[in-house]
């Protein structure tokens, strides 16, 4: 049984969002229509950033590796747009 995370549920939500934005930008052919996918990218970065959960200035640096983490190895349903694993 996977230990539960230390992340609320919109906190990797979001990240997982973020992922696949990522992921489908990268696959993205050279010339493709890729404005829409940057701008989403750069909202779902600001909205991951400002998360009330970063209080702290340290809370960033110290809990941005396990976010990633946590969000790859996450149950709960998928965000909007993503295909369940």
């Amino acid at each position: 049984m996977r230990p539960p995370s230390r992340f609320p549920d919109d906190l990797i939500t979001l990240r997982r969002a973020w992922q696949q934005t990522y992921a489908e930008l990268a696959q993205a052919p050279a010339g493709a229509g890729t404005t829409a996918l940057r701008r989403r990218l750069i909202t779902l970065s600001g909205n991951l950033c400002t998360h009330p959960h970063w209080a702290t200035p340290s809370a960033w640096r110290t809990g941005s590796v396990e976010l990633r983490q946590a969000a790859r190895t996450h149950t709960s349903a998928p965000a909007d747009g993503e295909a369940a694993a």
